[in-house]
C-alpha cells in the first residue's frame, strides 16, 4: 500500500468529482468504514447545502486522502481516512470537526452535540476520539446507545409474505410522489429531517435505481411504508447491497408491513446480482433488529456511538 503524502493540505469541496472520489476512497478501504454502499444517499443530504459543512483533504499530487461532512441531519460526523495517514491524519479530521461544530452551533448547520460511530476494533481511532473529548454511550443508562453493522447473503431465500388486503408494494412514483414520500419518512421516524430538495437530489443520483425505491400503498392509496436499496459492484466484480432507509408510518405497524417490504427489497437486490446484503441498525432498536435477524440478517461488526457535547442542553439523536 502506497504510504500517505506528509504534505497534506485542505481544501474546499468542489462538487460530484469530488463526491465520486469521496465514494472511491471508502469503497476501496471498506473495512474501515460504516458507511460505503449507502453513500450516494448520505452525500445527497441537505447538510451539504452549506460548503463550510464538508472539506477535503489531499496530498501534494492532489490525491484525495481523507473526507469529512458534518451531517446535520444524522447528528453525525461522516468522514474517511486513508488508512496509512494512521492518526494523525485522523485527529486533523477530528480537530476540523471540532472547530466547525463550534463555529456551527447556533446555526442552522448546528448541533449541541455531535456523534462519531467507529467499528467497536478500531482501537485507534477510537483512542483519539477519546483524546478529542468524546465519550462512548453504549453504557450510560438509560440513554446508551450502540450499533451494529448487519450482513445476509442475497441468495438465501425470503419467505414469502402476504400483504393485508388492498395493500401493495410497488416502486416510487418518482418525483411526482416525492412530496407523499417526505411525509411518510416524516411520520416514520419522528423527525423533519427529511426534505423534499434531499428526496429529489437522491432520485438524480447515477447510483439510484428505481426498481430499488419502495413504497408499500395501503387501500385508499396513502403511502404506507418505504424501503431504498443500494448497489454496488465492486472492481473485482464483488456486488454488494444496502437497506437504507426503511421506515413505516406509525398508523401501520403492526400489520407485517415491514417484514413484507423488506423481503421484497432482497429478492429484488439478489435478482439486480447483489451478493451480499448489508444493513446498519441500533442495538437498542429492539424491533427492527428483531425483523433483520428473522429475515436472515447477522451481526458482522459492533459499532460504538461516540458523543461530544457543545453545549448544555443535550440533544435528542
Amino acid at each position: 500500500m502506497k504510504p500517505v503524502d506528509i504534505n497534506i493540505r485542505r481544501r474546499a469541496f468542489g462538487g460530484e468529482t469530488d463526491v465520486q472520489a469521496m465514494m472511491a476512497l471508502s469503497r476501496a478501504f471498506s473495512a474501515d468504514n460504516l458507511h460505503v454502499v449507502d453513500l450516494p444517499y448520505r452525500l445527497s443530504s441537505w447538510a451539504l447545502d452549506d460548503p463550510g459543512n464538508i472539506v477535503l483533504w489531499v496530498d501534494a499530487g492532489g490525491q484525495l486522502v481523507a473526507w469529512a461532512v458534518m451531517q446535520t441531519p444524522f447528528w453525525t460526523v461522516d468522514y474517511a481516512c486513508h488508512p496509512t495517514g494512521g492518526s494523525d491524519l485522523n485527529r486533523q479530521v477530528l480537530d476540523w470537526a471540532d472547530q466547525r461544530a463550534r463555529q456551527a452551533l447556533h446555526t442552522a448547520s448546528g448541533r449541541p452535540c455531535w456523534f462519531v460511530t467507529p467499528f467497536a476494533t478500531q482501537t485507534e481511532r477510537i483512542r483519539d476520539l477519546e483524546r478529542a473529548g468524546f465519550a462512548c454511550q453504549s453504557d450510560v443508562g438509560e440513554d446508551s446507545w450502540s450499533k451494529v453493522l448487519m450482513q445476509r447473503r442475497a441468495l438465501m431465500p425470503v419467505a414469502e409474505r402476504t400483504l393485508p388486503g388492498g395493500f401493495a408494494i410497488r416502486p416510487l412514483a418518482g418525483e411526482n410522489e416525492i412530496e407523499a414520500y417526505v411525509q411518510l419518512h416524516r411520520a416514520a421516524f419522528g423527525s423533519e429531517n427529511m426534505t423534499p430538495e434531499w428526496r429529489a437530489r437522491v432520485l438524480r443520483r447515477p447510483e439510484h435505481r428505481p426498481e430499488l425505491d419502495l413504497v408499500a400503498t395501503a387501500p385508499d392509496g396513502q403511502l404506507a411504508a418505504f424501503c431504498i436499496s443500494w448497489l454496488h459492484r465492486g472492481s473485482g466484480g464483488q456486488c454488494s447491497g444496502q437497506i437504507e432507509p426503511l421506515g413505516v408510518h406509525e398508523d401501520y405497524r403492526g400489520l407485517g408491513l415491514g417484514r413484507a417490504i423488506l423481503g421484497e427489497a432482497l429478492r429484488r437486490l439478489h435478482c439486480c446480482g447483489a451478493d451480499t446484503v448489508y444493513v446498519e441498525t441500533d442495538l437498542q432498536r429492539t424491533e427492527a433488529l428483531s425483523l433483520y435477524k428473522a429475515m436472515g440478517f447477522r451481526v458482522l461488526q459492533d459499532v460504538w456511538v461516540y458523543r461530544k457535547d457543545y453545549a448544555d442542553t443535550r440533544g435528542s439523536r
